[in-house]
């Protein structure tokens, strides 16, 4: 697409959201949103901190994905239009459509919607103009939507829903097979031979985003819960990711002898991934298990299944999104099926458990699964015929997109 096309769909885009907004109106006034109680003002105040911390989360993933040599700009700036994108659509299904208003609840949810989708297009970074991360974003938002609304309203017995707090299922499952899918209709066999040079200054940025991420996931994994949830959601998830920074260490060095940091850097999270959906249902020891599990399932998953699945799909999971976030989402909705089963009842918060309860949960991943993927490979079909011819310098550069002053080389 030309300079002139791309402004011109900016400009139309701008104009239709803002109309919209103007000529609807926002459902609740300035003074409706201001609580007076005292405790509300105070968990008013603790969740403003967490939007911003998991804002801060959502830039961290770009510097998480900035490792390929002549590609780290066209990341940040495939991050930035992605996310603005998702976000000002997801607000906007949200006040005129669910007629939601505006809460630190909605704004928290905007975000996480932004960083899911930020998690999808690591599948197929590199391979498409970068405009189209912008239609990415304002084409996602309504998907997100529909899957939380799935999640939060469709169940297969009264009053029993699905359970997944801390976005095993809603946030790394969707992200996971909607980047797959996308990546799947694209199919742009041309990124497997990108040799993915690095710099030891990239890769440094992974580790720094990773280590930090590490840090202020809790702040991801219980952005919505009640006040009184938040300390054991803490508990469970940093000790999740004790287990898994171990894990994935040992699976590292058993098999590769040293340890590559563009896989240990990602295994190392699959403990906070996947501990989102049993948060509340676990005590530390079993929190710290599923860590085990899964950081040491998605280590194996980088070193022998990224190969086989890239070859028998036909296309490259560029950032390996499907080893974290796809293995860790279900080794997430898998131990929280279990753990529904067996107890009686969940050691903490009286969380609804059960047989009833683990089948909801074990139906809703499948569903997750296939809506994400279904909607995945439609996008991906759009973006495909909306590509246009894209040369072989154009895959995984960023050379087209950015004015340098790059000293020459000596």
């Amino acid at each position: 697409m030309k300079i002139k096309g791309i402004l011109g769909l900016a400009l139309m885009l701008i104009v239709a959201v803002f109309s919209l907004a103007i000529f609807s109106g926002s459902t609740v006034g300035i003074g409706e949103m201001l609580p007076s109680d005292p405790a509300e003002v105070m968990m008013e105040n603790f969740k403003f901190v967490k939007n911003i911390m998991i804002w801060f989360m959502l830039m961290l993933v770009a510097f998480l994905m900035l490792f390929i040599k002549k590609f780290e700009w066209g990341v940040a700036l495939a991050v930035l239009l992605s996310a603005a994108g998702s976000f000002i659509v997801y607000l906007l299904i949200q006040d005129l459509y669910f007629d939601a208003g505006w809460s630190q609840d909605v704004m928290l949810m905007g975000v996480i919607c932004a960083i899911t989708v930020v998690i999808a297009i690591g599948c197929f970074l590199g391979t498409v103009k970068m405009w189209q991360y912008l239609l990415i974003g304002l084409l996602f938002a309504p998907v997100f939507a529909l899957i939380e609304w799935v999640m939060g309203n469709v169940t297969l017995y009264d009053n029993v829903y699905t359970q997944d707090p801390g976005g095993s299922m809603l946030v790394h499952m969707c992200a996971a097979y909607f980047g797959l899918g996308c990546a799947i209709a694209i199919r742009d066999k041309r990124a497997f031979n990108e040799p993915m040079y690095t710099s030891t200054h990239s890769v440094s940025f992974v580790w720094l985003a990773s280590m930090l991420l590490w840090v202020l996931w809790p702040s991801f994994v219980t952005a919505l819960l009640p006040g009184d949830m938040v300390f054991w959601g803490m508990v469970t998830c940093y000790l999740a990711g004790m287990g898994s920074i171990l894990s994935a260490w040992i699976v590292c060095v058993a098999i590769q002898k040293k340890v590559n940091p563009l896989i240990y850097t990602y295994a190392m999270l699959a403990g906070p991934v996947a501990i989102g959906a049993p948060l509340l249902m676990v005590g530390p020891w079993a929190a710290i298990l599923i860590g085990i599990i899964a950081g040491a399932f998605s280590a194996f998953c980088f070193i022998y299944l990224q190969p086989l699945l890239c070859k028998k799909l036909g296309t490259l999971d560029v950032m390996g999104v499907h080893n974290l976030h796809g293995i860790g989402g279900w080794i997430g909705a898998f131990s929280s099926v279990v753990i529904l089963a067996i107890l009686s009842t969940a050691p903490n918060y009286m969380v609804e458990v059960g047989s009833e309860a683990a089948v909801t949960n074990l139906v809703m991943a499948f569903i997750v699964f296939a809506l994400s993927i279904g909607f995945g490979i439609i996008m991906g079909l759009i973006l495909k015929f909306t590509r246009g011819e894209m040369t072989d310098e154009q895959i995984f550069s960023d050379e087209a997109d950015f004015i340098r002053n790059d000293a020459p080389a000596e």
